[in-house]
């Protein structure tokens, strides 16, 4: 006895989803191509019919006359039914689609075969009738018809008997053994039916399973970030992912095309690994420099794995998954700058005190200097210590706003207003005059939000739009406006640069900055703001009338209107 590997028996991912309508859709489709196809036979069996009782006309040799209207009543039925009766699955027995079709069959083949002389035989018609029931109908009707028929032939064989007295035994016999086949082939053929379909299900339901696992794979490998080769004994590249493509070509690789990798001499170090791993038959992982071109060099971390093939006289393919080591570092020192952070939240209490304290101690130099270079240190020591209580702030902002959720529904803020006072504060401080332009158009709409916090979010928001901008008039702009009947957009655009790609993959992330006097805390400060009070920021390129520039917009939730109180009842 043969064991099952528990690989036959792992499930799919979509073995638990419902199927039964696409199969239903097929098998209704496969009922009707079948029964147009039993339509069509009948209608070439009633027009040889046709023709065979005008051939009998025509040469008086057996059978009255009026069988031949009896033809020509049959295939204008058969053609009706064609043309214009829609079959139904799973009708009962008395339907009127059985009987259009089996029964008329039956009861013309049966006046041929008892009205027609010259020793024609009939008895082979019947079993179209008796198959067109069992294939597209149930057994009970597949049964009923066999029966129908075996009784027309024993009733004929006693006709005779009775009216020409010719008691036969041997034709009763044969009326016998007929319709005994008649049922074998109703019984056989309805279970073959019945098998063929439930086969069909299982496929077709096996191939929808088939279809969406493929798709998800592809979907799956195609947003890695991992590049995925899959190469073959010859070197050949026999598919690749987008990741993959970024790294090795800087290119999207069409799918139809194939590349080899001994092909470049950048891929040389590749197409040995790919080697190495079919000769001694194990995964291979190594690190790899290829230099794309003279200014471009990956270094990749790549691991090579064999597919397993039944047949061990095939050979299988080699799947390479490629890592950029840039990444991969980049994602290490984010690791750190995050623990480093959390470690400076710590330090930062223990040094704010020592910071006011020279502070102090410098606002009292001050006091006492006299000459120009004493007046020039002391404000070089106050500059700084501001650079620090800044980064301090900065810092412990953060701890601030991890610390304890926020209830919005209990904070209801007017956001036109506030955003009023937020812009002409920012630009008194920073004495920006016309650079910064306020477009408001939610008067009436309010925000559950601290003000602090929106004040503290919009500073830096505007701190970094300052930073980058051209500096001419109107190259700031903050706006709000509805979204939709539930949220308000409020955004901040510049028209600065665009942003690389490397700085928008660390955008938000703590620590990151591309000032390097900066602490790089105030983005991912607005990003924590906002996850507080149930709001989302993000980063686009946009073109307005002043031209193209840089906007962080925010969707926030509008919070409902206070009710007024109502009346004091005494």
């Amino acid at each position: 006895m043969s064991r099952e590997t528990p690989s036959q028996f792992a499930p799919s991912w979509f073995s638990a989803q419902d199927h039964s309508s696409a199969v239903g859709k097929q098998q209704a489709l496969g009922f009707v191509r079948l029964w147009r196809t039993f339509m069509r036979a009948r209608l070439f069996i009633a027009s040889v019919l046709l023709a065979l009782q005008l051939f009998v006309l025509a040469t008086h040799t057996a059978g009255p006359s009026w069988l031949l209207l009896i033809s020509v009543l049959h295939l204008g039925a058969a053609l009706a039914v064609l043309l214009w009766l829609h079959p139904i699955p799973n009708s009962p027995p008395l339907h009127p689609q059985w009987l259009l079709t089996i029964g008329i069959d039956v009861l013309v083949f049966a006046c041929l075969q008892h009205l027609q002389y010259g020793g024609i035989s009939y008895t082979p018609l019947f079993a179209l009738p008796v198959l067109l029931a069992a294939l597209l109908g149930s057994l009970t009707l597949a049964l009923t018809t066999a029966a129908c028929v075996t009784l027309l032939l024993l009733a004929e064989a006693a006709l005779g008997a009775f009216f020409f007295n010719e008691v036969s035994s041997a034709r009763f016999l044969q009326a016998a053994l007929t319709g005994t086949g008649f049922f074998l082939i109703a019984l056989l053929a309805q279970q073959l039916a019945v098998r063929l379909a439930r086969q069909e299900a299982l496929t077709q339901s096996s191939q929808s399973s088939a279809r969406a696992q493929a798709q998800v794979n592809a979907l799956v490998i195609e947003n890695l970030s991992e590049g995925v080769l899959v190469v073959d004994s010859h070197a050949v590249v026999r598919n690749s992912n987008p990741a993959a493509q970024a790294m090795l070509m800087h290119l999207p690789h069409p799918q139809q095309a194939r590349a080899r990798l001994s092909a470049r001499a950048e891929w040389a170090d590749l197409a040995m690994l790919v080697n190495k791993t079919f000769v001694l038959g194990q995964p291979q992982t190594s690190e790899l420099n290829l230099a794309m071109d003279e200014n471009h060099t990956h270094r990749l971390r790549v691991r090579s794995r064999l597919t397993s093939v039944p047949d061990e006289s095939e050979a299988g393919l080699c799947v390479l998954f490629l890592e950029d080591l840039r990444e991969v570092e980049a994602r290490l020192r984010t690791e750190k700058l995050a623990a480093m952070g959390r470690l400076s939240a710590a330090v930062a209490h223990e040094i704010r005190n020592p910071l006011s304290a020279i502070a102090q101690a410098n606002a009292l130099l001050e006091e006492d200097a006299s000459q120009a270079t004493q007046k020039r240190l002391t404000h070089m020591i106050d500059q700084n210590v501001q650079r620090l209580a800044r980064i301090v702030d900065d810092i412990l902002n953060v701890v601030r706003v991890q610390s304890g959720a926020a209830d919005p529904a209990a904070l209801v803020l007017p956001l036109d207003a506030a955003l009023h006072q937020i812009s002409r504060e920012w630009s008194q401080q920073h004495q920006v005059g016309a650079i910064l332009s306020l477009h408001t158009r939610a008067p009436r709409l309010r925000i559950g939000f601290d003000h602090e916090h929106l004040r503290r979010l919009l500073v830096n928001l505007l701190d970094n739009a300052r930073r980058h901008c051209s500096g001419a008039p109107a190259s700031i702009r903050l706006s709000s406006q509805p979204s939709g009947s539930a949220q308000v957009r409020l955004s901040v655009w510049s028209d600065g640069a665009p942003l690389e790609a490397g700085v928008l993959r660390h955008l938000f992330e703590p620590f990151f900055s591309t000032d390097s006097r900066a602490s790089g805390m105030g983005l991912y400060i607005c990003r924590e703001l906002c996850q507080r009070y149930g709001a989302q920021i993000a980063y686009q390129r946009l073109r307005l009338e002043q031209g193209p520039g840089n906007e962080f917009y925010l969707l926030m939730p509008a919070a409902a209107p206070p009710h007024p109180p109502g009346p004091v009842t005494s």
